[in-house]
C-alpha cells in the first residue's frame, strides 16, 4: 500500500534522469506473525524486468524502501511486490524456540524442508544448489549438535543466497507506475541569459545613434560564458520586434526612431515566431550561433513567447485567434498594474486546432535549426492541455528536447504545468530568503514535489529585482548565487550578474533602463586582458568557482537527496546532499550565512545519519570555496559573513577514505 513516488494515483508520469537515484517506498503487511517481505520490479523501455529488494526501514510502520536507477532515456515502469516470506519466518521462529528449548527437532526438521522448497522452486547456480544441499543435509544430521545444526540453516552465506534468490509465498504486486527518464539536463545544468542584441552593441558617436549587437556578435561572447562553466546559454526572443506601440525605455509609451522595441513583442513586416529580428541577422547567423555554443560545450536555449505584436502577420492572417473586445478592438496584454499595449496575447478557445498546429509547426523550425531546450514565457497563460499535447508531440520525434516554465503563477498551475510534460519551472526562490522560509520550500521540492517537478533557481531575472538583491551588496550577490548553485541542480543567472548590476527603477522590482526596452552595452572588453578594468569581474570568478563545484561533485547534480541540520543562529542554515555512484560516495555540506550585513558565529549539530555515519565519527572537511581543511564532527563551529566568505561548501573526506 501507499507506494511512492506517484504523481496523482498514477495519472502522469514519475520524473526521473538517467543515473539518478530514485527512492520508492511501500507500506508491505501482511495478517499473523510471519514474515514479510518486498522488492522493486523496475521494468526498462524494452520490457526486460530488473528486481530491486526492498528492506524494511520502520518496522512499526511496515514502510520499505529501495533506490531504482535507470541507465537510459525512455518510459520505464516500476511495480511492488509484497510477498510472505517462509525463510524468513522460520529463521525467526527457529531462533527462538530452540534459544528457550522448545520444539528442537520440529524446528529443524521445518527448516530443512523450506530450504528443499527453495532448492525445487527456485532457478539456482551449482554453487548455490550445493551450498543448500549441505545446509539440509546438516539441519538433519543429528551426530551435530543442536546449535552446530541451526547455524547450518542461518549462517550468512545460506541468508544471502535466500535474500538473493528468495523464496516466496502470496506475492501481492502492486499497479504498474510509469517512470519516464529524461537526459541529465532535465535535472542538471547551469544557465546564462543575455540579450543578443546587447553583445557587441555600441553607441556610434558620429551618428548618435545605437548600433544593434548581432548573432554574430553575441558569439563572440560564447567563449566567456563558457569559461565560467555555464552548461546552457539561453536566448531571449531573437523574432522581428513590432512597430505598432513600440514601448521605450523602462516601458514608456513614447518610443522614439531609434528605439528598439521590447523582443517580447513579436512580429512585424519582417516576419514572425519563424523568423529572425533582421537587425540581428539571418538564419545562417543562427545556425552559426548554434555551432559555436556546441563547439564550447553549451546547449542553446531559446524563448518561446506565444504572443504577438499588433503587426505580426497572424494578427491580419487569423484575427480569430486574438480577443475582440466590445469596441472592435483586439484587447491587449495586462498584469496590473503593468500593461504590455505592445503585445497581444493569442486566444486559443476560437480555432485550437489551427492554433496548435501552426506553434508546433514554429517549434519545428527551431529544433530544426539546432534549439534543444525552450525556456517557455508565461505558460500559465495557455490552457494546459495545449502544453500537455505540444510537448508529448514533440518528444515523439525529438525526445531530447527540454522545456522550461517560466510560470509566477499558483502553485497548483506551477505543479500542474510540471506534471503535464514541463521538464523544469522557474520558482518562488527569488524572494525566499529567510531561513524557515528557505527550508520549508526546499522540504517541499526536494519531497514530493520531486517526482514531478524539477526546480531552477534564479537569484536575479530580466524581470526581476529583488529588495534583497537592491540592498544585498556584493555579499549578498555571493550568497545568493551560491545558495542557488547548491540548493538544486539547475540554476540560472542573468548577464551582468558579473557585474552587480543592482540599481532598480523606481517604484518596481527590476533593473532601471531596463534590457528588455533598450540597447545595454556593457563594455565587456574593458575587463578583458589589456582593458582599463583588467581583473575587476571578480563576481565572474565567483561563478566560475561555484559552476567548477558543481560540476566536480556529483552529489550536486541531485534534488531529491537534500537534507538540512540543525544550527543555532536563525540566520544561518546548513543543508547537505550525498551520492554513491559505482561504490564513490560524494557528500557535501553548504553552510551559509543568510545576513549579508553581518558576520555571524555559531553552532551547526550535524544529523550524522544523512551524512551515512555514526555520532561520534570525524571526517575532514574541506572548505572549496577558501581551500581550507578542518576535522569536523556531529557539532562544529562556523564564523561566516562580510569580513570573510558568507558560505561554505565543504566536501567531506571520512575518516576511513582519507
Amino acid at each position: 500500500m501507499n507506494v511512492q513516488p506517484v504523481v496523482d494515483g498514477g495519472a502522469y508520469p514519475t520524473a526521473a534522469v538517467t543515473g539518478e537515484d530514485v527512492v520508492v517506498s511501500a507500506e508491505v503487511f501482511r495478517e499473523g506473525h510471519d514474515a514479510v517481505n518486498a522488492n522493486v520490479v523496475l521494468t526498462d523501455p524494452e520490457g526486460t524486468e530488473h528486481v530491486v529488494p526492498m528492506r524494511c526501514v520502520n518496522v512499526g510502520l511496515m514502510l520499505w524502501q529501495a533506490t531504482i536507477r535507470a541507465d537510459r532515456t525512455g518510459m520505464w515502469t516500476f511495480r511492488v511486490e509484497g510477498w510472505s516470506d517462509p525463510y524468513a519466518t522460520w529463521e525467526h521462529d527457529a531462533t527462538v524456540k530452540i534459544e528457550a528449548g522448545v520444539d528442537v527437532e520440529v524446528m529443524l526438521e521445518e527448516g530443512a524442508r523450506v530450504l528443499e522448497r527453495a532448492l525445487a522452486e527456485g532457478d539456482r547456480s551449482a554453487a548455490a544448489t550445493t551450498l543448500l544441499t549441505r545446509a539440509v543435509e546438516r539441519l538433519r544430521d543429528t551426530s551435530r549438535s543442536v546449535e552446530e545444526r541451526l547455524t547450518a540453516g542461518t549462517a550468512a552465506d545460506v541468508e544471502h543466497e535466500l535474500v538473493a534468490n528468495p523464496l516466496r509465498e502470496y506475492v501481492s504486486p502492486s499497479p504498474d507506475h510509469h517512470l519516464l527518464v529524461e537526459r541529465e539536463r532535465a535535472l542538471y545544468g547551469a544557465w546564462y541569459e543575455f540579450f543578443p542584441r546587447s553583445e557587441g552593441c555600441h553607441f556610434d558617436e558620429a551618428t548618435g545613434r545605437w548600433v544593434s549587437g548581432t548573432l554574430r556578435t553575441a558569439a563572440e561572447r560564447l567563449p566567456a560564458v563558457a569559461d565560467m562553466g555555464f552548461d546552457v546559454i539561453y536566448l531571449t526572443p531573437v523574432h522581428p520586434i513590432g512597430q505598432v506601440n513600440r514601448k521605450g525605455p523602462n516601458n514608456t509609451l513614447d518610443a522614439g526612431p531609434e528605439d528598439p522595441g521590447s523582443p517580447y513583442a513579436i512580429g512585424s513586416a519582417d516576419g514572425g515566431h519563424d523568423a529572425i529580428e533582421p537587425s540581428l541577422g539571418t538564419f545562417e547567423d543562427f545556425d552559426a550561433f548554434v555551432a559555436r555554443a556546441e563547439e564550447l560545450g553549451l546547449e542553446v536555449a531559446l524563448d518561446l513567447a506565444l504572443q504577438c505584436a499588433p503587426d505580426h502577420p497572424w494578427v491580419s492572417e487569423h484575427p480569430e485567434w486574438f480577443t475582440t473586445r466590445n469596441d472592435g478592438t483586439i484587447a491587449y496584454a495586462e498584469n496590473p498594474p503593468k500593461k504590455y499595449q505592445d503585445i497581444y496575447p493569442l486566444n486559443f478557445d476560437n480555432d485550437p486546432a489551427g492554433i496548435y498546429a501552426e506553434i508546433r509547426r514554429v517549434v519545428q523550425v527551431w529544433i530544426d535549426h539546432g534549439v534543444k531546450i525552450f525556456r517557455v514565457d508565461n505558460p500559465h497563460t495557455k490552457p494546459v492541455q495545449f502544453w500537455q499535447w505540444l510537448i508529448a508531440d514533440v518528444a515523439k520525434d525529438h525526445p531530447e528536447v527540454i522545456w522550461l516554465a517560466e510560470a509566477f503563477t499558483k502553485p497548483p498551475m506551477m505543479a500542474t504545468l510540471a506534471k503535464v510534460g514541463f521538464q523544469q519551472s522557474y520558482t518562488y526562490f527569488a524572494w525566499r530568503n529567510e531561513k524557515e522560509e528557505l527550508l520549508e520550500y526546499m522540504e517541499e521540492l526536494s519531497g514530493p514535489a520531486a517526482a514531478y517537478m524539477r526546480p531552477s533557481f534564479w537569484p536575479t531575472t530580466h524581470d526581476i529585482l529583488t529588495p534583497f538583491m537592491q540592498f544585498g551588496g556584493p555579499t549578498g550577490w555571493k550568497l545568493r548565487a551560491a545558495l542557488a548553485a547548491t540548493l538544486v541542480p539547475t540554476y540560472g543567472i542573468y548577464a551582468g550578474y558579473e557585474l552587480l548590476e543592482s540599481v532598480p527603477r523606481p517604484g518596481v522590482e527590476e533593473q532601471i533602463d531596463n534590457e528588455k526596452y533598450q540597447f545595454k552595452n556593457r563594455e565587456w572588453e574593458r575587463y578583458a586582458p589589456g582593458g582599463d578594468r583588467e581583473g575587476q569581474l571578480w563576481m565572474a570568478d565567483w561563478l566560475r568557482m561555484l559552476n567548477t563545484i558543481r560540476r566536480e561533485h556529483v552529489a550536486l547534480h541531485e534534488l531529491r537527496t537534500f537534507r538540512s541540520h540543525p544550527v543555532e543562529d536563525p540566520a544561518t542554515i546548513c543543508f547537505s546532499k550525498r551520492r554513491v555512484v559505482g561504490g564513490r560516495e560524494d557528500t557535501i555540506i553548504v553552510v551559509a550565512n543568510l545576513d549579508p550585513h553581518t558576520t555571524r558565529e555559531t553552532w551547526v549539530h550535524l544529523e550524522m545519519e544523512a551524512l551515512g555515519m555514526h555520532p561520534g565519527e570525524t571526517f575532514l572537511a574541506t572548505d572549496l570555496v577558501t581551500g581550507a581543511t578542518w576535522e569536523w564532527g556531529q557539532d562544529a563551529y562556523v564564523r561566516l559573513g562580510v569580513d570573510g566568505e558568507p558560505v561554505h561548501i565543504l566536501h567531506v573526506l571520512r575518516d576511513d577514505a582519507r
